[in-house]
């Protein structure tokens, strides 16, 4: 963070106790620099000593710097002073919390007053959902331009992989939160199916997670693959025109990551609904969600020639398979086709993936 001038700091100081409020001095902290033998510390505090209606007053000025321990971008470090600041004073004998406030444009430091929840006001894409466009689809009205939207997403994707970062932390960062996140694969197994759950046995699952041990260590080399990606990249946050053109919604889970991800987040979707179209024939996957399938990894591969992509998507594919095979988000699956879905889950986990012979991973 950029040293705080002290002008801003007593301008913080009005802003949060009123008028009366005065800053006199600031100081280094005794000790601040300095923790025995826990060498590694995560912030820099400094004592602020002010008056306030010419009564003299302490406190303590903190903020969070930087780290590869889940910590490399403000928002990270925001989430943990939001919590400090929410909770301290609801634990006994903590220090309590006497104001949260973020340094903004010009070293200027703001006040965050009364926080109940954040929120975000974004701009209004033309279009509608691309499910809607595959919805369709399965209706039976499959278009030429079909393909090419398939395709376009595609290129989309292999422009944006293009942009690559040397930062082996935050690809270990990535695979960590694909395993592990509460909002990835064993947040799902734990919570998006019941313990009972009949078409998928607590010994497959437990079998699953021991695979995706070995997947991290697997991965854990290949951190010069990390690229720029969407994150979420599936139908819902995909607004595509008639024109042909599409816009994106709802970048999720960090802005760096694994290339693989967002193909198998369209992809599956590819997979599900060419099911659902032939809920009679589970084994298989054929028809226009095939073609498009087909397209979508062929297009990708042409422009970007990376194979190994393909080599490291199965636990990526398990993260989607688990979302759109859950008994909770998707409760009218015929059992076929959620059945098919758990067993291309298993199987994508455990062998060399090949997008050319998707049945060899349905039987």
């Amino acid at each position: 963070m950029r040293d705080v001038e002290l002008p801003a700091l007593d301008a913080f100081l009005k802003a949060r106790f009123g008028p009366s409020a005065s800053l006199t001095a600031v100081r280094t902290m005794a000790g601040a620099s300095k923790q025995g033998i826990k060498e590694f510390g995560y912030g820099k505090p400094v004592l602020v000593e002010y008056e306030l209606d010419g009564q003299r007053r302490e406190a303590v000025f903190s903020s969070m710097r930087g780290d590869k321990y889940g910590h490399q971008f403000y928002w990270d470090r925001a989430a943990i002073l939001m919590f400090q600041h929410e909770t301290s004073a609801r634990l006994p004998g903590h220090a309590r919390s006497l104001a949260l406030g973020y340094v903004g444009a010009g070293g200027r430091l703001v006040l965050c007053n009364d926080i109940e929840e954040f929120f975000v006001l974004q701009e209004k894409l033309p279009g509608h959902d691309y499910y809607d466009d595959l919805e369709r689809i399965r209706r039976g009205d499959f278009r030429p331009s079909d393909l090419v939207m398939a395709r376009s997403l595609a290129a989309w994707l292999a422009d944006i992989h293009q942009t690559r970062k040397a930062d082996p932390d935050l690809y270990w960062r990535h695979i960590r939160n694909l395993i592990g996140s509460s909002e990835c694969i064993l947040g799902l197994i734990d919570e998006a199916y019941p313990p009972d759950f009949p078409d998928f046995s607590a010994d497959r699952f437990l079998a699953l997670e021991k695979r995706l041990l070995d997947w991290r260590w697997t991965l854990k080399p290949l951190h010069h693959r990390l690229a720029q990606v969407h994150g979420d990249f599936h139908p819902f946050n995909v607004l595509t025109s008639e024109d042909g053109s599409f816009g994106l919604l709802d970048r999720s889970r960090g802005e760096w990551g694994e290339p693989a991800g967002d193909l198998a987040a369209m992809a599956v979707n590819y997979l599900l609904l060419g099911l659902l179209m032939h809920p009679e024939t589970p084994l298989e996957f054929r028809g226009p969600f095939r073609e498009l399938w087909d397209a979508f990894f062929e297009e990708y591969l042409a422009r970007t020639a990376d194979a190994q992509a393909l080599e490291v998507i199965g636990p990526f594919f398990v993260f989607r398979c688990l979302v759109v095979a859950s008994p909770q988000w998707y409760p009218g699956h015929p059992p076929a086709v959620r059945q098919g879905l758990l067993r291309f889950m298993e199987r994508v986990a455990g062998k060399p993936f090949d997008f050319r012979q998707p049945e060899t991973f349905l039987c």
